[in-house]
């Protein structure tokens, strides 16, 4: 069976080249047995992501600006791992209270990732969420920055996955969450791990 090994290398250095609101710059120099290297990569706090389905297997999108890439792109509801000692799924509810005015009666554990592992140590973690309703009036979060602009669509799961096959969609937790999805519902649900939030 093919599976990915956590296999760290000693660092010999590490430098912080640029501390940033989020994310860090840092330079590692790493031991690699026959040589050192020195590897600059983001260091990242890491993310979640919800897919929101209803139940007709709509899957919820929200267009998002997204400044590195210039593009508006559609997005589940998703945020940062900005709050200390926090679940995952406990971060994931929230993220789609915040964003999506919802709250989930069941979750999964659909899929994790690396975005970009060559160039950010950024890990995401894909939820599944149903038996959505909506949030109290009381519970609802105003929405600022980007987020303030974010429109929400809800799409055929089908629909949806032929976008990201198509190269419509390019948000990594968009297609990796919808492909996922699908190929889980294609097993009749049978891989998710039920989680509690």
């Amino acid at each position: 069976m093919v599976a990915d090994l956590e296999a760290p290398r000693p660092v010999v250095s590490h430098e912080v080249i640029h501390a940033g609101k989020i994310f860090d710059l840092v330079g590692d120099v790493v031991d690699l047995g026959d040589t050192q290297v020195l590897r600059e990569y983001v260091a990242h706090p890491g993310a979640v992501a919800v897919i929101a389905l209803d139940d007709a297997d709509r899957v919820l999108l929200l267009s998002q600006y997204r400044h590195p890439v210039r593009s508006e792109l559609w997005e589940p509801p998703a945020g940062l791992r900005d709050v200390p000692d926090e679940e995952l799924v406990v971060a994931a509810a929230r993220e789609l209270a915040e964003e999506a005015d919802l709250v989930a009666g069941s979750w999964w554990r659909l899929v994790d990732f690396f975005t970009t592992p060559g160039g950010s140590d950024e890990r995401i973690r894909v939820f599944l969420a149903r038996d959505l309703r909506p949030v109290a009036d009381a519970d609802r979060h105003t929405r600022t920055d980007e987020e303030a602009g974010m429109v929400p669509v809800w799409v055929a799961l089908d629909d949806a996955v032929d976008a990201a096959l198509s190269g419509r969609l390019h948000s990594p937790t968009a297609v990796t969450g919808v492909l996922a999805a699908a190929a889980a519902r294609s097993r009749g649900w049978s891989t998710l791990e039920p989680v509690t939030a």
